[in-house]
C-alpha cells in the first residue's frame, strides 16, 4: 500500500511538473528562443531524439521534467557580465529575447499551472461526483479539552447548527471549516439556529500556529448511528452491526461520537454499550484490550452527488473553483509571517507526495470513481500553489527573474551583475531556509505518523 501511495504521488507531482515545464518551453519556442533541451523525467535519458535545435529526452526517472534553454543559467552571471562588457549574445539564446519576452516565458510555467488546474476543475464539475460530508450541527471542543476556546467566547452551545458565516450560507461542516480556516484573528458575524431559534453572534477565529489557519474550538456533531463495521474490529467480533444506534455508553447516554470518545478516552475496564437495533435495546461488552485505539466502525454521513454540468456551466464552475483555491493559497502565504510553525505548516516536496498519494489510495479504497477524483482534485490544488508559489519574487523562482526583467525594462539596460549577485544571494538564503524546514517538518510528520 505505501509503496502505491508513493506511486500515485509522485505521479500527481510529476504532471503538476511537466505542464510547468511545458508552459516554459512552448513560451520559449513562441518567442524565438532555442531551448537546447526538453525532457520528460530527469537523470540519464534512456531515449533521445534531436528534432531541429531541440534534443528531445525521456529521462531514467519518470518524474516532472525540464526546459533548458539555450544560454539560460541560473547560478551564473556570466550572461549579465558579458551584457555589462557589451558583448552580444547570440542570435536565438536566452538573453538575446527582449526582456519582455523573457518575462512572458517565466510567466507561462505558472500560467501553465493555473490553466490546467482550472481545466481540471471543469472536467471535475462537468461530469459530476460524489461528495461526502457532514452536516452543520457542532460540538464545543471544550467539552473534551476543558480550554477555553472563541466558540465558548462568543456564546456557541454544542448542539447549535452553524447556518452563516461572515454573510456567507453554510450547510455543510467542510464549509464552516473553509470559512474559519481562512480567517484566523478577523472578526466574523455568525448565525446560529438553536433548536429552531435564529441567534446572531460575532466570533474572532484564533491563528493554528501548527497549521497556519483559523480556528474556533467546534467538532463535527455525528449522530451515533453505525454505517460499517470493519472485518475482524473489535465491533465485530463484540456483534455489532450497520445499522446500530449507540444510545449510550457505561450507562452514561451518548448523543453523538464526540460523547462517545469521552467515555472511552480514559480506557474503562470494559465499554458496555447500549444499542438500539431495529427499535429492539440489546447491550454489548468489550474489555480494554478489544478496543486500545478503535472499535473498528464508521459513522453514517451525508452522500450526495454533484449534477452533471454543461460546457459552459462546467468552465464557470471550473474558473470559479480555481480562483477560491488561487485566493486560498496567496492567503496562506500572507499567514507564513504571522509567527506559525513553519515545521508543520509548511510541506515539503516528501509530504507533498505521500499526501496526494494517500489521498488518492484513499479515493480508489472507496471505488475507481472517487479515487481519480481524489487525485485530480489535489493535482489541481498542488498545480495552483506551485503557479503562486513561482511568482514570488526571489531568484531562482521565475517571479525573481521576473523583478530582474523589470528592472531591466526601467534601466533600459540590466541591473549590474553585482546588484544580481546580491539580489541571487540573499534568494538563495531564503529558499534553502524554507527549504530547510520543510524538510525537518516532513521528517517530523512521519515520525509523528
Amino acid at each position: 500500500m505505501l509503496i502505491a501511495k508513493i506511486a500515485l504521488g509522485l505521479f500527481g507531482l510529476g504532471v503538476v511538473v511537466f505542464i510547468h515545464e511545458l508552459g516554459h518551453f512552448l513560451a520559449a519556442r513562441f518567442v524565438g528562443i532555442n531551448v537546447d533541451a526538453f525532457s520528460i523525467g530527469w537523470g540519464k535519458p534512456i531515449l533521445k531524439k534531436k528534432i531541429g535545435n531541440t534534443e528531445y529526452r525521456l529521462g531514467m526517472f519518470p518524474i516532472g521534467g525540464y526546459c533548458k534553454m539555450q544560454g539560460d543559467s541560473d547560478h551564473s552571471n556570466e550572461a549579465y557580465e558579458n551584457l555589462e562588457k557589451g558583448i552580444e549574445p547570440e542570435k536565438g539564446s536566452y538573453h538575446a529575447a527582449s526582456p519582455a519576452k523573457r518575462i512572458l516565458v517565466c510567466l507561462a510555467g505558472p500560467l501553465f499551472n493555473l490553466i490546467f488546474a482550472i481545466i481540471l476543475l471543469c472536467f471535475l464539475w462537468g461530469f459530476g461526483f460524489e461528495i461526502k460530508t457532514l452536516d452543520n450541527r457542532i460540538v464545543l471542543a471544550s467539552e473534551v479539552t476543558e480550554e477555553i476556546y472563541p466558540a465558548d467566547i462568543a456564546g456557541l452551545k454544542t448542539g447549535d447548527r452553524i447556518i452563516e458565516i461572515n454573510g456567507k450560507k453554510v450547510s455543510y461542516y467542510h464549509e464552516i471549516q473553509e470559512n474559519i480556516a481562512l480567517n484566523p484573528e478577523k472578526n466574523l458575524p455568525i448565525t446560529i439556529d438553536r433548536d429552531g431559534e435564529i441567534y446572531h453572534f460575532r466570533i474572532t477565529p484564533s491563528l493554528d500556529k501548527s497549521t497556519g489557519t483559523g480556528k474556533i474550538g467546534v467538532y463535527f456533531w455525528t449522530d451515533t448511528v453505525i454505517d460499517t463495521v470493519f472485518e475482524d474490529s473489535p465491533a465485530m467480533k463484540a456483534g455489532i452491526k450497520p445499522g446500530d444506534i449507540i444510545t449510550a455508553a457505561n450507562s452514561l447516554p451518548v448523543q453523538n461520537s464526540i460523547d462517545l470518545l469521552k467515555i472511552m478516552e480514559p480506557r474503562p475496564d470494559q465499554l458496555v454499550l447500549d444499542i438500539d437495533r431495529s427499535g429492539i435495546s440489546q447491550q454489548v461488552i468489550l474489555n480494554s484490550e478489544d478496543f486500545e485505539k478503535e472499535l473498528g466502525i464508521t459513522w453514517e454521513i451525508i452522500k450526495y452527488r454533484t449534477p452533471n454540468l454543461s460546457i459552459p456551466a462546467a468552465v464557470a464552475k471550473g474558473v470559479k473553483e480555481g480562483y477560491k483555491t488561487l485566493v486560498i493559497s496567496i492567503t496562506s502565504l500572507r499567514l507564513l509571517f504571522k509567527g506559525i510553525d513553519l515545521t508543520q505548516a509548511v510541506s515539503g516536496p516528501v509530504r507533498i507526495t505521500y499526501m496526494m498519494g494517500d489521498m488518492a489510495a484513499q479515493g480508489f479504497g472507496q471505488g475507481v470513481g472517487t479515487g481519480f477524483r481524489f487525485l485530480i482534485d489535489f493535482i489541481a490544488l498542488i498545480s495552483i500553489a506551485i503557479c503562486v508559489m513561482n511568482l514570488l519574487p526571489l531568484p531562482i523562482l521565475d517571479g525573481g527573474m521576473i523583478i530582474l526583467f523589470l528592472v531591466e525594462i526601467i534601466r533600459k539596460k540590466p541591473a549590474s551583475p553585482k546588484a544580481i549577485s546580491i539580489f541571487q544571494t540573499c534568494g538563495m538564503v531564503i529558499i534553502f531556509t524554507l527549504m530547510a524546514f520543510a524538510l525537518f517538518g516532513d521528517i517530523m510528520y512521519f515520525i509523528r505518523r
